[in-house]
């Protein structure tokens, strides 16, 4: 007889199901998505891995945390191509999902509805503090949703922002420690006040 511990029956049961990771930047939600698809690939599940194409910070082709942690992705373009790539796999992991197009939530919901277990991470924010991309839709659609947190650089409280350190409008700025920083919602709105000021 097998006993099955209440984590692995989750594991193989969980077939046909979205799962969003969100939060700031610097709040570890590529590092929770790469854990969840590693889990996904030691029980022996068929994963595939995208990411925007535009994402080039660490890697052309591998999705890596900023705690350099990594695993092997797809690069593409547009949400559509994910279609292309999924017949046969059980869990399908999206990363810096925020830059895909809008059409990506009807993709992960068809994904979904065929059974197979998605897995998003994302910033839910931008650096104005406005809903970001297709997540809040994901948001909506999930039958899970994480949401992570950072620590404020400032005050050491949780931060759910993502306060952008250099002057720039463009909603996608691709960045790290340079240009962004975690802040908590005070720390978050004084700086937001301190940029208009310096405007």
């Amino acid at each position: 007889m097998v006993l099955f511990s209440e984590d692995q029956i989750q594991e193989t049961k969980m077939r046909g199901r979205i799962e969003v990771i969100c939060g700031s930047m610097f709040s570890g939600k590529t590092e929770e998505l790469i854990r969840r698809l590693k889990r996904a690939k030691f029980a022996r599940q068929r994963v595939e891995i995208f990411k925007p194409a535009i994402d080039t910070r660490y890697s052309e082709e591998d999705v890596v945390s900023h705690d350099s942690n990594s695993i092997s992705s797809t690069p593409i373009d547009s949400s559509a191509s994910i279609l292309l790539f999924t017949s046969e796999i059980d869990v399908v992991g999206i990363d810096e999902a925020q830059f895909f197009d809008n059409g990506l939530i009807e993709v992960c919901n068809q994904l979904a509805n065929n059974g197979i277990r998605v897995i998003i991470a994302g910033l839910d924010m931008d650096f104005k503090g406005l809903p970001f991309g297709p997540i809040p839709g994901l948001c909506a659609i999930a039958d899970e949703v994480s949401k992570v947190h950072a620590i404020c650089v400032k005050c050491g409280q949780l931060a759910s922002f993502s306060h952008r350190t250099v002057k720039s409008e463009k909603q996608v700025l691709l960045g790290e420690t340079e240009e962004y920083e975690p802040l908590c919602r005070e720390c978050y709105v004084r700086a937001r006040k301190g940029d208009k000021d310096n405007t």
